[in-house]
């Protein structure tokens, strides 16, 4: 099978039609600077991506600006997500989903994007402090003014998405429109349950980090040091918490010499991996460097074939990491209350 950038695909149940690849700018304003990320983002229009993902935390804002001002005047071509939910602040009201936080975050990332309204308002991490019940009638508030058109959750279990669902069905709120799970061909475990909540309740599909922070490139390899310029070499914490790992770097250069073979870069073989699940909407591409985000476009020329599906199923089992037994720290298992 093959996808091209002009391809549209239906958001879940929502009406929107997105790119089969999503722009991701978390690195906008940080490590890619204001010029090349206007590079990026303007060839991401003219070789036909509609979804750009953002988010109020990326480099505190500047990336949010950024955005704004390159696609200001395309701006209703574009389908924007932003987020809201991490820390912009050391205060208690300057983070997570409490009503007071979330209506001014929303005012300050419209103000940064200088737009009127997000297609998209994503829920960035769970607020274990606040009722479900407060977050959706805060959504419903948001929506009614005009300034959110749909919302969504990142980072989110399967049975919360169900919760959700419920939650907005009782208070007459749209539901949930699209769902933005950490999923890669190393990380299999969202097939579990999060992507068949998804399915169920009509929720579109944009998994983060399809080229696993950087393994599913072929740049590192098991028992050898990373290079210093590296996110692994500079020790970053999230890298070096999930996807360092032996197990994931073998299984990488097993992948990296079978996409070698078919004359296909590794990046390819795990962007079309994601594709070929028919509940994923729209992976989302978070290049640093306009070089790499033309890989990205790049890799849709390729094709995917049952074949390259069953050689990761031999490596990696459906809805199981690349290490047994791994579980991400981030999101510790909740399902054994101990006594003792």
């Amino acid at each position: 099978m093959k996808f091209t950038l002009t391809d549209r695909r239906n958001l879940g149940d929502s009406g929107l039609r997105v790119s089969p690849l999503c722009l991701g700018t978390m690195m906008f304003g940080g490590a890619t600077d204001a010029t090349e990320s206007r590079k990026i983002i303007d060839h991401a229009f003219e070789q036909g991506c509609n979804f750009i993902d953002t988010a109020d935390v990326y480099n505190l804002g500047e990336s949010e600006k950024i955005v704004g001002e390159a696609i200001a005047s395309n701006r209703d071509r574009w389908v924007l997500a932003s987020k809201v939910g991490n820390a912009m602040g050391d205060d208690v009201h300057q983070r997570g989903h409490n009503r007071k936080w979330m209506m001014k975050a929303l005012d300050d990332s419209l103000k940064r994007l200088d737009t009127d309204y997000l297609d998209i308002w994503y829920l960035h991490y769970p607020d274990d402090f606040t009722r479900l019940e407060e977050v959706v009638e805060t959504l419903g508030l948001v929506m009614s003014s005009g300034k959110v058109l749909h919302w969504g959750v990142s980072n989110y279990r399967g049975w919360q998405i169900a919760e959700f669902v419920r939650l907005a069905e009782q208070a007459g709120v749209p539901r949930p429109s699209i769902c933005q799970p950490y999923y890669n061909a190393l990380n299999r475990m969202p097939e579990v349950e999060v992507l068949p909540a998804c399915a169920r309740y009509g929720l579109g599909v944009a998994p983060y980090s399809p080229i696993a922070r950087g393994i599913l490139t072929g740049k590192y390899q098991a028992g050898k040091a990373p290079d210093p310029s590296t996110r692994a070499g500079r020790k970053d914490t999230r890298m070096m918490e999930t996807e360092f790992r032996e197990e994931s770097m073998k299984i990488a250069e097993t992948l990296g010499q079978h996409a070698q073979a078919k004359g296909m870069p590794l990046l390819a073989f795990a962007l079309l991996w994601l594709l070929n699940n028919q509940i994923v909407t729209s992976p989302i591409a978070g290049p640093r460097t306009f070089e790499q985000w033309v890989d990205y476009v790049n890799a849709m020329s390729h094709e995917f074939t049952h074949e390259d599906e069953a050689l990761l199923d031999s490596l990696v089992s459906i809805g199981h990491p690349s290490t047994p037994g791994y579980n991400d720290p981030r999101y510790p298992i909740t399902g054994r209350p101990c006594y003792v």
